[in-house]
């Protein structure tokens, strides 16, 4: 469990679409095997800590003819961002993916002053 050690607590959210790749024949959509989509995401301000992020599939579009095989991610979670990883493998063809997250964290407090 994280505990927020603030009274100020700050949440963050927003989408991103990770790729296209039906519109222009990429790896997601044309190869096999062991395929993953990487984007940073930057919050809008940064946390005290680092906060906590929940990442979803907010749209997906995949081909009905293979198995649907999908894990999404929030890998390295600093202050300022994360990386929203998608992955997919074997025939698993993919389109198109959109992401929501969220982020949850302590916030600064510009009366607290950092000594040393």
């Amino acid at each position: 469990m994280k505990r927020l050690h603030s009274h100020l607590v700050g949440v963050d959210q927003g989408e991103k679409t990770l790729f296209s790749d039906f519109e222009d024949g990429g790896d997601m959509w044309t190869g096999t095997g062991p395929r993953a989509s990487r984007a940073r995401v930057k919050f809008s301000s940064s946390f005290q800590s680092i906060p906590v992020v929940q990442v979803s599939m907010s749209m997906w579009d995949m081909d009905r003819l293979t198995n649907k095989r999908a894990d999404i991610q929030a890998e390295n979670i600093s202050k300022t961002g994360f990386d929203l990883v998608f992955r997919t493998w074997a025939d698993s063809r993919v389109a198109r993916i959109r992401a929501s997250w969220i982020a949850i964290g302590d916030l600064p407090d510009e009366e607290e002053w950092e000594l040393y």
